[in-house]
């Protein structure tokens, strides 16, 4: 029986199926398929995504980063910084290193079981875009952090309906063809924030975002309502800091840092994603 080897990993709420493939020995015939049958929880692993670590030529490593639905994203801020102390851990990389994704090369330095990684420069900034949402006028705001982010602004976060509202934001004509990962983030006072997320390729409600707390965060500065250096709660419960610095071309050096853990380690047999 077929056997692959996979570290299970979580930052801040967000787990991942992490496999080394650096040596090409990983060969299916449909990954999309295996994804979502690994990715699944109570019949097999289960994770919000899985990350193929492979050789680079520029990079410490490359990355192949798959959502659970099968879809390939861009850029993962937990993920990355996962597979950043995954790659220490397992010796293919220094405490500081660098990585290839799609969304471009992430810079990383483990320190620890916290992990800080340079995310690569934000674009698309859009304030106060008005939606009609179930025949009601919301407010939203858009920026590009490695992935697309919807960014609302409510007041009570416990009582918000983020399944709902966020697929329906999620999947509207404005953030069409791609679609938009949505956040719902509460400021109560100073640079307190706290966020959920419903990220596309989960089609659902996740217990944190990387780069959805990044794009919360940034957009909330764009508002005025906080300054750099700002800590943002995810449903998790476990917070994570994000960095940057901002000017007249808009903001840069932007950084995303919080816990990364190795949960466990296995074998993933055969039967696991050919049920």
């Amino acid at each position: 029986m077929k056997q692959i080897k996979f570290t299970k990993m979580c930052g801040s709420g967000n787990d991942f199926i992490i496999i080394d493939n650096r040596k090409k020995e990983f060969s299916i015939k449909n990954l999309k398929s295996f994804v979502t049958k690994i990715c699944s929880r109570r019949f097999s692993v289960g994770a919000d995504g899985v990350i193929f670590i492979e050789k680079s030529s520029r990079a410490d490593f490359k990355w192949r980063f798959f959502n659970s639905d099968g879809s390939v994203a861009e850029m993962c801020g937990n993920g990355g910084r996962c597979a950043a102390r995954y790659a220490f851990i397992k010796r293919i990389a220094g405490k500081s290193l660098s990585f290839e994704t799609m969304a471009g090369l992430i810079r990383a330095e483990v320190k620890g079981e916290r992990v800080k990684i340079q995310l690569t420069e934000p674009n698309g900034l859009k304030l106060g875009i008005k939606l009609k949402i179930s025949g009601k006028e919301k407010e939203l705001n858009f920026i590009n952090t490695g992935v697309p982010h919807a960014v609302h602004f409510v007041k009570n976060l416990e009582d918000c309906p983020v399944e709902g509202l966020g697929r329906e934001i999620r999947y509207h004509k404005k953030f069409s063809p791609a679609g938009a990962n949505v956040n719902f983030v509460e400021h109560s006072k100073g640079s307190f924030l706290r966020i959920r997320t419903y990220e596309r390729g989960v089609e659902g409600e996740t217990l944190a975002c990387g780069t959805g707390a990044v794009a919360s965060v940034l957009v909330a500065s764009a508002l005025g309502k906080v300054s750099s250096s700002c800590s943002i709660t995810p449903k998790s419960g476990e917070a994570l800091k994000v960095y940057f610095d901002k000017n007249e071309k808009g903001f840069h050096d932007v950084y995303l840092e919080g816990e990364a853990r190795l949960v466990f380690e296995g074998a993933i047999r055969e039967e696991a994603w050919k049920y």
